[in-house]
């Protein structure tokens, strides 16, 4: 069983079209979506075939306020009174109220946490939405977060919106929805370097995880938060929160508690503890080994992490202890093995393996690998590899070499 016609609302391209009144376009999507012909479709709207067939050629356009609503009436369009100037009541749900007025109120506001007492939940449709949530983690690996952000926060905003009709078994798996997309948020936020955003989305991710009783949610974004520790060069912090995901969350799965060990190695990796590092490394691989024989065991939201990955925080780590020539080697093997559909992470690691070249001083092959990835870090990586490259720049104008500034010339006019 596919979704309530209701819920279709929340695909993207779907709601898009509606926002933009293109009701050729909402007929051709809703269509594709339910498999519906034009007859059908047209006898739910109150519109012969040939009519629907004109409206999606955009032969006939629909100005028509009374069949606006008869479409919409039709094909159940949630809160469509929106779109032509009426209101409706809400009423807050406190206990998924999400976070207050903080840095980046924009992005809060804009989610802010109602319902509507008609929505109705069930099983279906809750497995929709985390099958949407699913395509959009794949297509940020491609695209990067930016063009995802409203979407993932009107997404959450559905969610949230089906609290109230959800009851037993049914409310705790929306919490558990809820945790997923704010945790993603927090990601993409995290991404664009909103700091106290991600921090913010992280907190509630995890508040949302032990109401629905999901260790491994609650776990991962602890090590997230470590993964945020690092990214600020705050090593101890970053094992103080690897570790309390390691501990704090008993249950979690084996590749969850890898992704935790090998959080802490990081941040000992960083602080220059090379013996630590490498145990918890060790560690780290011998669970996402295990991991890897039962893949069905492991959250959605963990697609990524196996053995390729690992070979990548390896790589890493090996920047970290300035072990050039182990981090050039265990990069370069991860990278050869991770798939073109993860742009965004191949940008990010190709910029890290010039630095590594560079560390090494081997300016022209550190130049050659900055300059490849630049297009990319320009379009999806920004900042944490924009970051990266400025210091390839960096190092190789330190050793005197003419190729730092070349980057820095191709970086200045990138900007």
């Amino acid at each position: 069983m596919g979704p309530s016609r209701t819920d279709l609302w929340t695909h993207p391209t779907l709601a898009a079209a509606l926002a933009d009144k293109d009701w050729g376009a909402v007929f051709r999507c809703y269509r594709k979506l339910t498999g519906l012909s034009q007859t059908k479709l047209g006898e739910l709207v109150g519109l012969v075939q040939p009519e629907v067939s004109d409206i999606e050629r955009g032969r006939r356009r629909v100005t028509s306020a009374e069949v606006q609503q008869r479409i919409a009436s039709g094909l159940e369009v949630p809160s469509f009174h929106h779109t032509t100037g009426e209101s409706r009541t809400v009423t807050p749900v406190p206990a998924l109220a999400l976070p207050g007025p903080g840095p980046d109120e924009d992005l809060l506001a804009r989610v802010t946490s109602v319902v509507d007492t008609s929505h109705r939940v069930d099983a279906p449709t809750l497995d929709w939405l985390d099958r949407l949530l699913a395509e959009h983690r794949r297509a940020e690996d491609v695209i990067g977060s930016r063009p995802l952000v409203d979407v993932m926060r009107q997404q959450l905003r559905t969610v949230v919106d089906l609290y109230a009709g959800a009851r037993g078994p049914l409310a705790d798996r929306v919490v558990r929805l809820a945790s997923e997309h704010a945790q993603f948020l927090a990601w993409m936020a995290q991404d664009q370097g909103q700091t106290a955003a991600a921090l913010a989305w992280y907190d509630r991710s995890h508040e949302w995880a032990l109401e629905a009783g999901d260790s491994d949610m609650a776990a991962t974004t602890l090590s997230m938060k470590a993964h945020m520790a690092w990214s600020g060069g705050r090593g101890e912090r970053c094992v103080r929160l690897a570790e309390a995901a390691r501990w704090s969350a008993p249950g979690t799965s084996l590749g969850v508690q890898g992704m935790a060990a090998q959080m802490a190695a990081r941040g000992y990796a960083l602080n220059g503890e090379a013996t630590e590092a490498e145990r918890l490394l060790d560690q780290a691989q011998v669970l996402i080994s295990r991991a890897a024989e039962h893949p069905e065991d492991e959250p959605p939201w963990m697609y990524f992490y196996g053995e390729t990955w690992f070979t990548l925080q390896r790589g890493m780590a090996a920047l970290h202890l300035r072990d050039w020539r182990a981090a050039i080697d265990r990069l370069t093997t991860g990278l050869n093995a991770l798939s073109d559909e993860y742009r965004r992470d191949k940008t990010w690691y190709r910029t890290c393996l010039a630095h590594a070249f560079a560390g090494a001083g081997d300016a022209p092959q550190a130049a050659s690998v900055a300059l490849s990835a630049l297009p990319n870090a320009a379009a999806v990586g920004r900042p944490h590899s924009w970051n990266q490259l400025h210091t390839t720049a960096a190092t190789l104008l330190r050793l005197g070499a003419p190729e730092g500034k070349q980057l820095v010339t191709a970086l200045s006019e990138n900007d």
